[in-house]
């Protein structure tokens, strides 16, 4: 007791920090998993939770017996694949440069306009893809119109809607993505630098054998904690931009359970998706630590 008198005195400012943040997980995230069981029964509001009448697994199977199951989750899965491979590099190689400039003032120029996407909403972001890329008003169609050619319906054309999903994440995650590997880089020893040009080393076989190594298990860490939301794509992102001209391509797990749970109010079907991602993330978290274990890079 008297120990942990002691401790609450010496560090008892940095625990009350500690309390926003417990108290967020605690309602968000704890108290909703009592509702789980809705994803095995005819949720009812009238009825409450526990009084609605037990389905099993019926759930589950209309959400895999659905017409659009396979576009949804293929859609999800794409879009998810597509950001690993494009977005998750990219903070890195803009650490990776950063961190080989040697001007200062550049420097944090880069940086601070990097920042800056991660503080604006996606409303805000889709806002300025009206601006630029509206088929009446929109800059670029005008661009393409001054240079006689045809105008192009950028956010309404299924083909070209992933890929506007992906630049747009690269752009608005990019810099804030990057501060966690440009402190890892802060952390290796300048020592190995000096000596690796000692003995001939360019700059790119430091990359290769210095800076890359240094970071590799920030770099799995980060990777691991990606694929366990490998299913969750934005939603935020994905249903600012969604229409029923471009959904074929772009609706998702996500957009299509606030269609069916909140829209629809079919609680329970839409608790069953949500547990289903939840189990997929929570095993594909289990297989990724497993493989990072061998590169010394597991988070337990």
């Amino acid at each position: 007791m008297h120990r942990t008198m002691n401790l609450l005195r010496r560090y008892g400012v940095m625990y009350a920090l500690l309390i926003p943040g417990m108290l967020y997980f605690a309602v968000f995230k704890y108290v909703p998993m009592v509702y789980i069981a809705a994803a095995f029964k005819n949720y009812n509001v009238l009825q409450g939770l526990w009084e609605s009448p037990w389905v099993g697994w019926q759930n589950f199977q209309l959400f895999f017996d659905g017409v659009y199951v396979k576009q949804i989750i293929g859609n999800t899965i794409l879009i998810s694949f597509y950001k690993l491979i494009f977005s998750f590099p990219a903070p890195i190689i803009l650490a990776l440069m950063l961190n080989a400039v040697t001007s200062t003032g550049f420097k944090r120029t880069i940086q601070t306009l990097s920042y800056l996407p991660h503080f604006l909403s996606w409303v805000i972001i889709y806002g300025l893809l009206v601006a630029f890329l509206a088929p009446g008003t929109g800059l670029v169609n005008q661009l393409l119109t001054s240079f006689h050619m045809d105008r192009m319906s950028f956010l309404t054309e299924s083909s070209l809607i992933r890929t506007i999903i992906v630049t747009t994440d690269i752009w608005q995650s990019i810099g804030w993505g990057a501060i966690i590997y440009l402190a890892a880089l802060t952390g290796i020893d300048p020592s190995l630098y000096e000596a690796a040009t000692m003995d001939g080393a360019n700059r790119s076989r430091q990359l290769w054998h210095i800076t890359l190594p240094g970071i590799r298990n920030v770099i799995i860490l980060m990777l691991v904690l990606r694929l366990s939301a490998i299913l969750d794509v934005g939603f935020d992102q994905i249903f600012i931009m969604l229409n029923p001209l471009n959904q074929e391509k772009a609706d998702v797990i996500e957009t299509w359970v606030y269609r069916v749970g909140l829209q629809e109010g079919r609680i329970g079907l839409a608790t069953a998706v949500g547990l289903f991602k939840s189990v997929i993330g929570f095993v594909l978290v289990l297989g990724a630590n497993r493989v990072a274990k061998k590169f010394d890079g597991q988070i337990w």
